[in-house]
C-alpha cells in the first residue's frame, strides 16, 4: 500500500512541474523501504530493479541516488570531512 501512495505522490508532483525533485524524493523513499525491510545488508529484489529501470527512463539524475547507505554512515562521512577540513 505504501508503494502505491508513493507512486501517486510522485505523479502529482510530476505533473505539477517539479519532476526532478519528485523523482529524487521517490527514489529516496524507495531506498528507505529497502532499508526498513532488510536486517544487515539491503536486499534488492526484482520489484526494486523494475522500479529503478522505470525511474531511470524518467529521471536523468538517478545515478546520484543509487547508493543505499545507513544514516549513521552519512553522519560518519560528514564528521570525517569536518576533521579533514579543520
Amino acid at each position: 500500500m505504501g508503494v502505491l501512495r508513493m507512486i501517486w505522490a510522485f505523479l502529482r508532483a510530476f505533473f505539477a512541474g517539479q519532476a526532478s525533485l519528485a523523482a529524487e524524493n521517490l527514489a529516496l523513499r524507495q531506498q528507505l523501504l529497502v532499508l526498513q525491510r532488510s536486517v544487515q545488508q539491503p536486499k534488492v529484489n526484482r520489484a526494486d530493479r523494475i522500479f529503478w529501470s522505470w525511474l531511470s527512463r524518467l529521471w536523468f539524475g538517478w545515478r546520484s541516488a543509487l547508493l543505499i547507505v545507513q544514516p549513521v554512515t552519512v553522519v560518519r562521512w560528514h564528521r570525517q570531512g569536518f576533521k579533514l577540513y579543520w
